[in-house]
């Protein structure tokens, strides 16, 4: 179960962060590395950081974009550091960890850290169901990203060690790239219907990616939305 669950790390600036990050995960088990847009390859940095865990580091998957990591994940948790103008729906870290290992039995999810310096954009974060965020000292919260990463695979590891067996999920939710082509398909058609301006969906397209999140649909929930958008497609073309 343990396999079901990426670590992605986003546009990375110190290769060591990677090593660092790469040793945290072996430490409590997680083997599933993704390094979205980093700034550099992983290199002798790297390596000497991941001490032990150099079979992760080898192994980790480099892609371009959040999506491309997240596409066949069914669940996807953003660490956020800051509270953001529009707040998402939060899980405290040991919520987190569970959640990751309930729904890491049945396919993959992922835990997505940001950038060292600003973590993840909002755009980013808008790709995610849950945020979380490590409550830490609040006169001193800054956590370097290794200590990040350590930190949330620990309660991963707390979560696995407290479950011994897991029941058939009763809902199947869907990937994250099928929330991501609903996205496209509700806005081309707010669009047509002009409900909202082509191209200046303003913060519209932003309040409604938060309620489908806070509201979860299942997979089927989903094909029936995207058949009514469907409808109402067929209805504007005729006008």
């Amino acid at each position: 179960m343990l396999e079901n669950i990426k670590v992605v790390l986003v546009n990375t600036s110190h290769t060591g962060n990677i090593g660092s990050a790469a040793r945290a995960m072996k430490t409590m088990g997680l083997s599933q590395l993704v390094l979205v847009d980093p700034v550099s390859a992983p290199d002798g940095k790297s390596s000497a950081l991941a001490a032990g865990a150099g079979d992760v580091l080898a192994n980790a998957q480099t892609v371009g974009t959040l999506a491309e990591a997240v596409a066949d994940c069914a669940l996807v948790v953003g660490t956020s550091a800051r509270s953001r103008t529009l707040p998402w729906p939060m899980l405290e870290p040991r919520e987190c960890g569970l959640k990751m290992v309930q729904e890491g039995q049945h396919g993959p999810v992922a835990l997505v850290f940001g950038r060292e310096n600003n973590g993840l954009s909002n755009d980013e974060l808008q790709q995610c169901h849950y945020h979380v965020c490590i409550p830490a000292n609040p006169e001193y919260s800054s956590l370097n990203l290794a200590a990040a990463v350590q930190t949330l695979c620990y309660e991963v590891r707390m979560g696995y060690l407290g479950q011994e067996s897991y029941p058939e999920p009763e809902n199947e939710y869907p990937l994250s790239a099928d929330l991501e082509r609903f996205y496209v398909h509700l806005e081309n058609t707010l669009s047509d219907a002009d409900f909202i301006q082509k191209n200046h969906p303003g913060v519209v397209m932003t309040k409604l990616r938060r309620l489908v999140n806070r509201a979860r649909p299942e997979a089927q929930e989903l094909n029936i939305l995207r058949g009514i958008l469907s409808s109402v497609d067929k209805l504007t073309k005729k006008d």
